[in-house]
């Protein structure tokens, strides 16, 4: 059987470089090659030898500076739909395409739950969520029977080296004497398992909208103990600020970004093989070892 040969459009990014570590597990089966595509020069390189394209670049962060929004639209729309149709001309056979549940908006308050399911329409709350949303639209266009576009919404990303809120409490886990026991729940997705769902989409070719998660959610307060259990810190958890936090998330947005409830409804997560090569325990381990 001849290697399926994919194309990664991002250098160095998070998921890229992650990936590109994961399938070393099967070196006669992949060949990858990864390509900057900022600046012009992509535009020069042959995609016709290769099955799959990965586009993982983008801008990551949300920010809400009003000057940044043309580049968000610029990169994490405009380029995406470029690159895309690039593939498609030179008959590539599947684009995989990582958007983000951001497209879905905002993780909710402390106190409500928020639960997304099929029947959830996107409504992304900054233009880092509609650049990506728009980004989907207009590379879902060009799907045809030659042409398979796979479209991930994976919610927040974790593992060794993660950037975003992830480090942050890692930190937290390690210094903090005690922290609040909130209960919320967060979907969440270690770096492997994303890998590894990535890697069942190729082999599968499969097209359409997808929703990875680690098979259990998250509570902060939980993955915070789990931390600092690894490093033999045992965190005490404590109920006695949950009122004047509960308050503060009525007017302090980090106190929803750290205990805000933000879930896919587990069936949504569900795929024909198991992606999962982590429960949370393990995965907290492999990412702090």
């Amino acid at each position: 059987m001849s290697k399926r040969k994919i194309l990664i459009t991002g250098k160095g990014s998070y998921v890229g470089t992650n990936f590109i570590k994961w399938l070393e597990q099967w070196p006669d089966q992949y060949e990858v090659v990864e390509l900057s595509v900022r600046g012009t020069e992509w535009k020069e390189h042959d995609f016709s030898i290769y099955d799959v394209v990965l586009h993982v670049a983008g801008i990551a962060h949300v920010s809400t500076d009003p000057s940044m929004e043309q580049q968000y639209y610029k990169v994490n729309r405009d380029l995406a739909i470029e690159v895309a149709e690039k593939a498609k001309e030179e008959h590539v056979k599947q684009f995989i395409f990582t958007s983000s549940i951001i497209v879905y908006g905002d993780s909710s308050h402390i106190n409500k739950k928020r639960i997304i399911d099929n029947n959830t329409k996107p409504q992304p709350s900054n233009f880092y969520g509609n650049s990506k949303l728009q980004a989907e639209e207009g590379i879902s266009l060009l799907e045809s029977d030659d042409f398979k576009v796979v479209i991930i919404r994976p919610p927040m990303i974790y593992g060794k080296g993660s950037k975003g809120n992830y480090p942050k409490l890692a930190s937290y886990a390690r210094k903090l004497p005690i922290f609040p026991d909130i209960d919320n729940e967060r979907s969440m997705l270690h770096i492997d398992n994303l890998c590894e769902f990535i890697r069942l989409m190729i082999d599968n070719n499969e097209n359409g909208v997808y929703f990875p998660q680690n098979n259990e959610y998250v509570k902060t307060t939980e993955m915070v103990r789990l931390i600092s259990e690894i490093h033999q810190k045992n965190v005490k958890l404590t109920r006695v600020f949950n009122p004047l936090i509960k308050f503060m998330g009525n007017f302090v947005g980090t106190v929803n970004k750290a205990f805000g409830n933000l879930v896919y409804e587990q069936g949504m997560s569900e795929y024909k093989e198991n992606y999962r090569v982590w429960d949370l325990q393990d995965s907290i381990g492999v990412t702090e070892k």
